[in-house]
């Protein structure tokens, strides 16, 4: 029987939500996601993310008869709760103030070969969040019954239950150790075992909502909330009951996730930002990640989509973008993004969209992902250029785009009927394509990345 289900999608960026039945959109809204300066320290507005979402839900009820409420949301969040409200502020993962308590995290950081959670800038670790709260806001930290996911923080807001779950505590937060699908040294060396709550599955109902938000929206008081899900996950449950292994996704946004598919985590390296996070079955995965939709605005400034002669025109101009213009995310997250050589502003966007390919490209490369489908999914699905320029330059790989814009929320809404029993829409198969000079312009982009002068 089709239900229509409620998606919180909480980004970065935006907030929205997003209604589905049976994987069609029927409705959604969505508005600006706040960061507040603090104290105690930068953090996300929830407050504000609350009412939207309630205000939303409201509306949407007066059309629609929702059956199912299901949370997704970034990985680098975790909110600290207490009996009724939480504890402390969810941290922005981009304050850079908790280098403050390093070295004395790194003495409790589990191995890279535990955790597959590499060393991130800021707060990206979300371990290194909770040993700040632990450590520099103790009066708020005692206060604190459960640490919990963001996108549980949501379920439990929703329906009173809190849980655990894997895709949230796999996702770089070196809480995890994926190969032995348990939480890692980190949790009893940091003294927060007694933090976490029971371990449920994304797919799993919790309960109906809290009689407040029945009255507050309108919803039926026995309007079920699922467990939820981190948001690159939720844009991997489509090809999870569609395909079989191996294949790529390379979920894009303001960050570009490359997630391999029945690809080894032995080539996985830290110094690359090459991880494992964990699907929602529990099962590790090789991944790769940059700041791909950052840095493309970095670069491309207010141009649109470039065609391919303005791909064409950037190459034999030998301009080039190197890393890194975001200052997190990838192989050289360290090193200042720098522009070589000129090119008109009308063509920025193609600079853009190559340097965007050739990182994706080196890091599926280093991480030995060379078979399969490729799946471009989210806001560079829509740059066919890309697409094609990504796919002339792994040829051994069929290119498919996924145009879809409420990608990730389709998919975290799989998870109120999983699996789905609906059939699944296929991305759009990408034309293959050469592209004049582009081989040689690859080779020298990768040599100037090891130049004396990058």
């Amino acid at each position: 029987m089709s239900q229509t289900v409620a998606v919180l999608d909480i980004g970065k960026t935006n907030v929205k939500l997003a209604l589905f039945s049976d994987g069609r959109l029927l409705w959604e809204k969505s508005a600006p996601n706040r960061v507040l300066a603090g104290p105690p320290y930068p953090h996300e507005d929830v407050e504000s993310a609350w009412t939207f979402f309630i205000d939303a839900l409201r509306e949407a009820a007066r059309t629609h008869q929702i059956s199912a409420i299901v949370p997704t949301a970034h990985g680098a969040a975790g909110a600290l709760i207490g009996e009724s409200e939480l504890a402390a502020p969810v941290m922005d993962y981009e304050f850079e103030g908790v280098d403050a308590i390093e070295p004395d995290y790194a003495r409790l950081r589990p191995s890279f070969s535990e955790s597959l959670s590499p060393k991130l800038p800021a707060g990206l670790n979300v371990g290194r969040q909770l040993a700040y709260q632990k450590w520099r806001c103790p009066d708020l930290f005692a206060d604190a019954r459960y640490f919990v996911g963001y996108p549980q923080y949501w379920t439990w807001r929703l329906s009173g239950v809190a849980v655990s779950e894997v895709t949230s505590l796999g996702a770089h937060t070196d809480l995890w150790a994926p190969r032995r699908g348990q939480v890692s040294s980190l949790v009893k060396a940091l003294g927060v075992d007694h933090l976490l709550p029971p371990l449920r599955r994304a797919f799993d109902p919790l309960g109906p909502i809290r009689p407040e938000i029945a009255a507050l929206t309108g919803l039926a008081p026995e309007t079920q909330v699922f467990c939820g899900i981190h948001d690159s996950n939720a844009s991997l449950l489509p090809y999870l009951v569609s395909r079989q292994a191996p294949f790529t996704v390379l979920s894009t946004g303001t960050w570009v996730i490359l997630m391999c598919l029945g690809l080894s985590l032995d080539h996985l390296d830290p110094c690359d930002d090459t991880l494992a996070n964990v699907d929602a079955l529990g099962r590790p995965i090789a991944c790769g990640r940059f700041m791909g939709g950052r840095e493309y605005a970095t670069i491309a400034g207010s141009a649109g989509n470039p065609d391919l002669d303005a791909i064409e025109r950037v190459i034999a101009s030998g301009a080039m973008a190197l890393p890194c213009f975001s200052g997190q995310g990838g192989p050289y997250a360290t090193t200042k993004g720098v522009i070589r050589g000129d090119v008109a502003t009308h063509d920025r966007a193609a600079l853009a969209t190559l340097y965007c390919a050739l990182v994706a490209d080196l890091m599926l490369t280093r991480m030995g992902a060379g078979s399969g489908d490729l799946i471009v999914e989210g806001s560079f699905a829509g740059n066919l250029p890309f697409c094609q320029t990504l796919g002339a330059l792994r040829t051994r790989q069929r290119i498919f785009a996924a145009r879809d814009a409420a990608g990730t929320a389709r998919g975290a809404a799989m998870l109120a009927h999983w699996p789905p029993s609906y059939s699944i829409t296929a991305p759009t198969p990408v034309e293959t394509i050469s592209i004049a000079g582009l081989d040689a312009y690859r080779e020298g982009w990768t040599a100037a990345l090891t130049s004396p002068t990058l």
